[in-house]
């Protein structure tokens, strides 16, 4: 019976967490979205397209080693309450200034630069929490599973963006993100359960610097996550042009519809789906490398028929393969970390995971961003797509991570 109260117990927490979670990224992903699409639709620009990446990433990259120190001294929670209320506030000062007729470009790269100041202090206190209230024999399925809720808001996201779009005025979208927020927040606040973790339930003996020393010191001394990290920081490097540059091939290529912006997402996000929902049932290969690369590989192969498929429906179907596989990557990738990290350190590795991805995208758009407007964005397409398979090939042969990947021995084995 108490078994049964307590599977009962972190299940239920589990659901109030990430359904927080999903009324928040659903508003948030509107706001996103129809940022991105007017910012696309209005300039057509490469340019702008790396200035939206930069401001929408870099402040992520300079928080998150700050926000994984908090993360690990702080209650979770709460932290994840205030990033939600900074989205949220700064969400309404767009509304007003957009209701004062100021439509600048700058005032929205702005509001994307805060966002995701908002973004690198969440994203270390997620995946430090989970842990917390997830049993780890639950935490790949419970990845894949988050996974997939992301996805199915993601393909239902950019579906009501496009139409609000064409109907509603911007101010209208921005007001559904300030909402979803309020009630995320109030789950959080009201309903789900979270104890403090052990490190921030003491009294701290060592200052900011200190900790995000040792941090980083843990991470030198940890070989599997140095390896893990340089593999991820090449993927999301040569992932830049398929994430950030297919709508504008898509404008340049196939047609300036919204309907075609709009297709491009919903393909990405059906995959997604099919993909987390593949990984939480079968959990992936047994040595958790091996799905990690297999995902960077087929993500790879992808993108270069992306760049030289001139058909718009089989595009479709790329992407949507591209989707499919990126849980491949990030359910493992996380489990990974989850299970052989110590506690304490959790934040401050997710915090540097963090810096990673926020930081190598923008560094790949400074380079392809420019690139887009001298060349066919297909060139960038092939050329990003082959070096991601070169980047899977030494993945799976590197004997460190290999080691690491290895699956936890059952009790009593």
């Amino acid at each position: 019976m108490i078994k049964n109260m307590k599977y009962e117990k972190w299940q239920r927490q589990t659901a109030l967490f990430l359904g927080s979670q999903t009324i928040s990224l659903f508003g948030s992903s509107l706001v996103q979205y129809a940022i991105f699409w007017y910012l696309t639709l209005e300039t057509q620009s490469g340019v702008i397209m790396t200035l939206s990446t930069i401001f929408g990433f870099l402040p992520t990259f300079f928080i998150s080693p700050f926000a994984g120190v908090w993360a690990d001294r702080y209650n979770r929670k709460r932290l994840i309450v205030l990033s939600d209320g900074i989205t949220a506030l700064s969400t309404l000062v767009l509304v007003l200034l957009f209701l004062a007729g100021q439509r600048s470009i700058w005032i929205l790269l702005a509001t994307s630069a805060i966002r995701a100041i908002g973004a690198g202090i969440q994203m270390p206190a997620v995946g430090a929490i989970l842990p917390q209230i997830v049993p780890e024999k639950e935490l790949t399925r419970i990845n894949g599973l988050n996974g997939s809720i992301q996805a199915v808001v993601m393909l239902v996201s950019p579906m009501i963006s496009g139409a609000l779009y064409q109907f509603a005025p911007m101010e209208g979208i921005f007001m559904i993100d300030i909402v979803t927020a309020a009630l995320a927040i109030a789950i959080l606040v009201f309903l789900l359960k979270v104890p403090t973790h052990e490190k921030a339930s003491h009294e701290q003996v060592s200052n900011y610097l200190q900790d995000m020393k040792l941090g980083f010191r843990y991470i030198q001394n940890h070989a599997f996550i140095k390896r893990l990290f340089l593999y991820f920081s090449l993927a999301f490097f040569m992932a830049a042009p398929v994430s950030f540059l297919s709508p504008l091939q898509v404008a340049r290529s196939f047609g300036e519809d919204v309907w075609r912006l709009t297709a491009i997402e919903i393909a990405f996000s059906i995959g997604m789906i099919g993909g987390g929902l593949w990984i939480a049932s079968w959990g992936g290969f047994k040595n958790r490398i091996h799905s990690i690369a297999f995902a960077i590989g087929a993500m790879g192969l992808c993108t270069f028929g992306m760049g030289v498929i001139p058909n718009f429906w089989i595009y479709l179907f790329l992407m949507g393969l591209v989707g499919l596989v990126i849980p491949l990557l990030n359910a493992p990738s996380m489990t990974l970390l989850q299970e052989k990290v110590e506690e304490d350190f959790l934040g401050r590795v997710f915090g540097v995971q963090s810096m990673v991805s926020s930081s190598m995208m923008p560094l790949g758009m400074l380079i392809f961003g420019p690139l887009a407007d001298r060349m066919a964005i297909e060139i960038l397409m092939a050329v990003s797509g082959a070096l991601l398979m070169v980047v899977a090939f030494f993945a799976i042969r590197d004997r460190v991570l290999l080691e690491a990947g290895k699956p936890e021995p059952l009790d009593g084995e």
